[in-house]
């Protein structure tokens, strides 16, 4: 008799322990507002900063202004209709530019930032000068108004350009090295 309860109890601690584990839920529970807060406060801070960018433009009635697909505005100082080359991947850019604050007071002149060589997408650069290079021919120059977020973004360049800080840049392709 002691055998068979003893089955019994063996054969019911091991139907039980054959469960299959149950994942361990968390005591507390994020929904991920602060991710949906963060982009709220993002898209306040785009609109007005694309509200003070208008008004720029609606200033400045000397130049023709040029909506970007990539989210930055620009006008041509000196355009080259006789240059054909765009760079392209893998391709040497040298240019040189200066920074600007929406004010146009300067934060960086060309001389403090001196000749450029970026080789395309494949060196570091902020997203805006790297998407305004691939529209410019050689010779060009270009001036360029970047939302702080194709511009430095968050944290600036923890020098002269400070947090969330729209910029203009005048840019100027002095050569465009072709990659065979």
């Amino acid at each position: 008799m002691k055998s068979k309860l003893y089955l019994l109890l063996f054969s019911l601690l091991f139907a039980w322990s054959c469960k299959t584990p149950e994942a361990r839920r968390p005591v507390e529970v994020k929904s991920g507002s602060s991710i949906n807060e963060s982009v709220e406060r993002n898209k306040e801070r785009f609109a007005l900063e694309e509200k003070d960018i208008n008004q720029l433009m609606e200033k400045d009635s000397l130049n023709q202004y040029i909506t970007s697909e990539q989210g930055f505005w620009y006008y041509y100082n000196i355009q080259n209709p006789t240059e054909t080359e765009l760079a392209d991947f893998g391709d040497i850019v040298e240019f040189e530019y200066e920074v600007k604050d929406l004010n146009g007071n300067s934060i960086y002149t060309k001389e403090e930032l001196g000749k450029q060589k970026y080789r395309m997408e494949k060196e570091e650069l902020i997203s805006g000068l790297r998407e305004g290079l691939k529209i410019m021919k050689e010779g060009e120059t270009v001036t360029f108004i970047f939302p702080s977020y194709k511009a430095y973004g968050y944290y600036g360049d923890l020098e002269k350009i400070g947090v969330n800080m729209p910029i203009i840049s005048t840019v100027t392709v002095l050569n465009i090295e072709q990659n065979n």
